[in-house]
């Protein structure tokens, strides 16, 4: 399948960033009734800032369009993928794709990943398996979903049925333009000074997801001296991940707000000061969303020079033409 390009790149760059993606999502008519579930967040929103990898694993190991349906059905021997009307066993050619193919991933620079939830071979999270009765529970994932999340366990993946919820949406992105910014860090040689820097960019961000793991990178990166750098990349790279997994959550990102409102104590008069701890407790509440005091900020920090605030990740970890903190 062709790959599929956006409009322009990362945050106006001239190389987009590169997201696998179930190909039915983008109106590819590949579906076993040869329809497609065309998302209008993919293909809309977010693909003006990406290139396109579509892959459909059902088409890619010789199905036909169309064909008949697919289900997982737990046996003695595991989950199985079955052809239920015809009684054909596709567990091991899909199941040999799978990981040919989430091993082909892993050396495609990708920055994340979209499945279409529900399915048995793409659904990342309770797809139907059927018992010998014919009974199903949603309690499996999809046989090429469980072979990419093996072999790319950095990868920021999700479904699309996720991303309607605006904060599984937020953060899903935000782990991709963090992924992209880490892979293209460690990509070539760096100092430990470079380290550091790269650190206390990202330290309000990381505050925002999950304060334990800013923490404990911090450690890792103050006692690196003389570690192997390859180790190094490794350990911090999962530690930063494995943080940015985590959601991003209103008080989270009250505490944040409050830690840059410290900044402005010397330049603000009071009523500057006032209106910002008021959008901040607006913000705490739900009134307002975090795109809000945020703006109130990112001018204050234009205004006055801040210049530590004026490296840092959080005040926009992706374009804002995503209006992502418009909706959290």
């Amino acid at each position: 399948m062709k790959t599929q390009r956006g409009h322009t790149g990362r945050q106006g760059t001239e190389n987009p960033l590169r997201i696998g993606v179930s190909a039915c999502l983008l109106g590819e008519e590949v579906r076993f009734d040869g329809g497609h579930k065309r998302d209008s967040f993919v293909t809309e929103v977010l693909a003006p800032f990406v290139t396109f990898v579509p892959v459909c694993p059902e088409v890619e190991i010789g199905l036909g369009i169309p064909r008949e349906t697919l289900r997982l059905v737990r046996s003695d021997d595991g989950l199985r993928l079955l052809m239920p009307r015809s009684g054909r066993d596709l567990t091991e050619a899909m199941s040999r794709y799978a990981a040919a193919k989430a091993a082909e991933i892993a050396g495609m620079d990708l920055s994340g990943y979209v499945l279409k939830k529900d399915s048995p071979s793409c659904g990342m999270e309770r797809v139907r398996a059927y018992d010998r009765n014919g009974v199903p529970t949603k309690s499996a994932r999809g046989l090429f979903a469980e072979a990419l999340l093996a072999a790319n366990s950095l990868l920021p993946v999700e479904e699309e049925g996720r991303l309607r919820d605006p904060w599984l949406r937020e953060n899903f992105i935000e782990r991709v333009f963090a992924f992209r910014r880490l892979k293209d860090f460690f990509a070539g040689p760096f100092t430990l000074g470079d380290l550091v820097a790269f650190h206390s960019r990202e330290k309000l961000l990381l505050l925002a997801h999950e304060p334990a793991v800013y923490e404990e990178l911090g450690r890792l990166v103050a006692h690196a001296k003389g570690q192997p750098r390859n180790g190094l990349a490794r350990t911090y790279q999962g530690g930063f991940m494995a943080g940015m997994a985590k959601i991003a959550t209103t008080r989270k990102q009250t505490n944040v707000l409050q830690h840059m409102q410290g900044y402005f104590k010397k330049v603000l008069n009071g009523a500057e000061k006032a209106e910002l701890a008021a959008l901040i407790q607006d913000y705490r509440a739900g009134l307002v969303p975090l795109v809000v005091p945020l703006t109130l900020i990112r001018h204050y920090v234009r205004m006055h020079g801040v210049e530590y605030l004026q490296g840092q990740t959080y005040l926009e970890p992706h374009p804002k033409e995503l209006m992502l903190r418009n909706h959290v």
